[in-house]
């Protein structure tokens, strides 16, 4: 494939730009956000904006990052809106979500979004008190976990993916709109014909069956992303295509191969080649607990979602890397909503994500790319207590149930590793909605959390 030449001409644009903010000492460092569905990717934006925020003010609210940043930290500000092409990350309307009687989760983000804050530090050394403060602008990117899952899409061919999709989906052929779906493409005749009514059909019984995987089977592995998430500018003809299997050929295949084609390359120039490249650090969240509540089909899922997710990222001769030539120099995979579980365990579910991304890190590790695996709770909603379980105590935790009752939770045990056939057989891993504690609206003193300011340390703590 050819260069393209208006891609090189904002990499040079890019580059320049760069350059010369190290040269004046005001460095650009470019954090990418993303995350499986239910991983809480807004909450975490939303704490992470708040503490950062906070910690400017004087607050100890990040002390790894503060720690990191050898305690030269002295103001964050946000950088007032310019030119962006990108909706901006509207932290207040989720902090208010957060102060109301009663507090709510804040409503999930669907589209790209952005901020940009910029932080004024010491310097360090000995004439750092001579030479004044430097800047460092943190700019922010919030993007949809379903987008990024199109990415191994490009590496693929229509029969191939058709496969790939058909056989993931038959892993939840007990939900009936996926029943549904597959009974309607497995009586498809092999030369079915190209017709609109038709391909609608088709069309809407793969999306309800998408649907019905991500909500009723917790499923995360599901493609086209823009199916589910179709962005500002809604559907369009180019997302009505849908797996067929392997007999049927004819127009109808003809046309499902030129759509899932075109869509393909409309993903490529429009989101991965515009927005990866521009990237330095990564961070890509994960509801681990929540796989595990959902079954063994679900963690299965789960686990190939971020085994596709790793493959894809620009390193190490992945996807991205080919397409930008560009690589980012720190990634952090993140176990959220580890305030769920009692602090004993959270070094298990640490293990646990350490070891679905085992073979990521290897391919991570010949890249010399960074790579960390944290456990984070964005909001802590929960403190340890003691339950008793068979009349022995167990470690759990305590937190408000919606509605407003205190209830005492105990998880279940966490596996060190993928669980064995007999981990399903317990049945009592447990996984309650908390609501959230009541937050200063403004968030001006910071928002409680576990694990934020060691998952910053290790994403920018370099170059504070």
């Amino acid at each position: 494939m050819l260069p393209d030449p208006l891609g090189l001409i904002r990499d040079a644009a890019d580059g320049a730009e760069r350059l010369g903010r190290v040269l004046i000492g005001q460095p650009r460092i470019r954090l990418a956000v993303t995350g499986l569905t239910r991983a809480g990717k807004t909450v975490f934006l939303t704490s992470l904006l708040a503490n950062l925020l906070a910690a400017g003010r004087g607050h100890r609210t990040l002390p790894a990052l503060e720690s990191a940043a050898g305690g030269r930290l002295r103001a964050v500000r946000p950088v007032p809106a310019g030119i962006e092409g990108l909706p901006r990350f509207d932290v207040s309307a989720h902090l208010a979500a957060l102060a109301a009687d009663p507090p709510a989760w804040p409503a999930r983000t669907e589209d790209l979004s952005t901020l940009a804050l910029t932080l004024e530090l010491d310097r360090a050394g000995m004439l750092g008190g001579l030479l004044g403060r430097r800047l460092l602008t943190l700019e922010l990117l919030d993007y949809p976990g379903e987008w990024l899952l199109d990415l191994p899409m490009l590496g693929q061919g229509y029969a191939a993916w058709s496969a790939a999709a058909l056989a993931r989906l038959r892993r939840g052929a007990a939900a009936e709109a996926v029943g549904a779906f597959l009974a309607f493409a497995g009586a498809l005749p092999q030369e079915a014909p190209a017709e609109d009514s038709l391909i609608r059909r088709g069309h809407g019984l793969y999306r309800a069956a998408l649907l019905a995987c991500r909500d009723q089977l917790g499923y995360r592995f599901l493609q086209p992303g823009r199916v589910l998430n179709p962005g500002p500018r809604g559907e369009t003809p180019v997302f009505w295509f849908f797996p067929l299997p392997h007999p049927v050929r004819g127009d109808l295949a003809a046309l499902m191969a030129r759509r899932h084609a075109a869509y393909v390359e409309a993903q490529r120039v429009e989101f991965f080649e515009p927005f990866f490249r521009r990237f330095d650090r990564q961070a890509v969240l994960v509801d681990v607990l929540g796989a595990l509540h959902a079954g063994p089909a679900a963690f299965a899922d789960t686990a190939e979602a971020i085994a596709a997710i790793a493959g894809a990222l620009r390193y190490g001769g992945g996807w991205l890397d080919r397409l930008t030539g560009a690589g980012v120099a720190r990634v952090a995979f993140v176990a959220t909503k580890a305030d769920h579980v009692p602090a004993r365990q959270r070094d298990a579910l640490a293990a646990l994500l350490g070891h679905l991304v085992a073979a990521p890190q290897e391919r991570v590790g010949t890249a010399g790319v960074a790579t960390s695996v944290h456990t984070l709770a964005s909001i802590r909603c929960t403190e340890d207590a003691v339950a008793t379980l068979e009349g022995r105590p167990v470690a759990a935790v305590r937190g408000v149930l919606p509605g407003g009752r205190v209830a005492k939770v105990y998880p279940g045990e966490i596996p060190l590793r993928p669980p064995e056939p007999g981990f399903w057989e317990h049945g009592f891993f447990e996984m309650p909605e908390f609501q959230p504690p009541r937050l200063d609206p403004a968030g001006a003193a910071g928002v409680p959390h576990l694990g934020l300011d060691a998952l910053l340390a290790a994403l920018i703590g370099d170059v504070l």
